[in-house]
């Protein structure tokens, strides 16, 4: 049986990194847990480092991390829905928020719930995910920081999200700038500026984050110890915190090339045989029990470099082990790191078993 392990050290580890660099900057944060997807043994796990805020896109799972820890501040990082109001004043502390009828809602509700709801006003930078445009913040802000039972306690922005944008000390600076404008205009201080996510950590590792971004949300970085820039590993951080350990349940000499007519395959796709192939081409294949319905192969990294991911079906992936130093038999272990969403993949994955080293 496929299974998930996660490396409590090095889980640690890369926590006190950036924690570390958080505090000599003066700069607080919180952990994004969504990749763990409710997941309470993993949870357990970030709270047990001393976290005392965490970041999540889906209320139950900030349900269950106020249930493991009643005192951590709870963050509900995406504009809330209507249906879900009662429940993110019940059990978020904060929430990004983007519309004024929206956060009515909220003030009307925390007032039912005798609250104090913080929001954080997202602005759109240009990735074009949520956001309200910077022509209009003046004006949204003087419609709702009179509001009963809502705290406005920052501005963010959300960058390299959904378009590629990346954080630039630019990006940052302008988000700036609107902190600034805020608070001229209304006579107030806003106490988060969050531009700070994993992709805007080399700004600051080479002092080029502007002062005034005083917050961040971390959660790629945490997990994979990755410059989201480079694609290189930020030194003195591990990109192997989750690994991936699957069972081998057949090994066969085959061709490298299906036999028959040819259709769509379960994903959808079709193989195409080249035309210069040599269709007698042969390579030793294995068969794990991990498909389609836990991950996705190409978020998957093997540890041995001389395997080579073939292709999977639901529940199955073949690997290429012809060129492998190491020898495997059925019933061997071949293990895998992984991109962000490979983990993500598995994590939502009530199939795979999740445990801890």
């Amino acid at each position: 049986m496929a299974f998930l392990k996660l490396n409590r050290q090095k889980l640690k580890e890369n926590y006190t990194f950036l924690d570390q660099l958080f505090k000599e900057r003066n700069i607080t944060w919180g952990v994004v847990s969504k990749l763990l997807c409710g997941n309470t043994i993993y949870l357990k796990e970030v709270l047990d480092l001393g976290v005392e805020e965490i970041h999540d896109s889906r209320i139950g799972n900030l349900k269950k991390i106020k249930k493991l820890n009643p005192d951590v501040q709870t963050v509900y990082i995406k504009p809330p829905s209507k249906l879900n109001i009662p429940k993110i004043i019940e059990f978020a502390d904060v929430s990004f928020n983007t519309e004024i009828y929206t956060i009515k809602m909220l003030s009307e509700e925390a007032k039912r719930q005798n609250k104090i709801h913080k929001i954080v006003i997202m602005i759109e930078m240009g990735d074009l995910r949520e956001g309200v445009l910077g022509e209009d913040l003046l004006q949204f802000y003087q419609e709702v920081f009179s509001l009963p039972n809502i705290k406005i306690s920052g501005i963010g922005t959300n960058l390299n999200c959904l378009s590629g944008v990346m954080p630039t000390q630019d990006k940052l600076i302008q988000l700036s700038l609107y902190k600034q404008l805020i608070e001229a205009k209304f006579n107030i201080e806003i106490p988060w500026v969050s531009g700070g996510t994993s992709v805007a950590i080399p700004l600051m590792l080479k002092n080029a984050r502007p002062m005034a971004v005083n917050h961040f949300r971390v959660g790629e970085a945490l997990f994979f110890g990755k410059d989201l820039f480079t694609s290189e590993t930020i030194e003195g951080m591990h990109n192997d915190v989750f690994t991936l350990y699957s069972e081998i349940i057949e090994i066969t000499e085959k061709p490298n090339n299906p036999i028959g007519e040819l259709g769509e395959n379960v994903a959808g796709n079709t193989y195409e045989i080249n035309e210069d192939t040599d269709l007698s081409e042969t390579s030793l294949r294995a068969i794990l029990d991990v498909g389609l319905l836990d991950m996705q192969p190409q978020y998957l990294i093997p540890v041995n470099p001389d395997i080579t991911i073939v292709d999977a079906s639901s529940d199955m992936m073949v690997i290429d082990i012809s060129d492998s130093k190491k020898e495997y038999k059925v019933g061997d272990i071949v293990t895998f790191k992984l991109q962000y969403m490979g983990a993500l993949y598995l994590l939502n994955s009530d199939y795979i078993e999740k445990i801890v080293e």
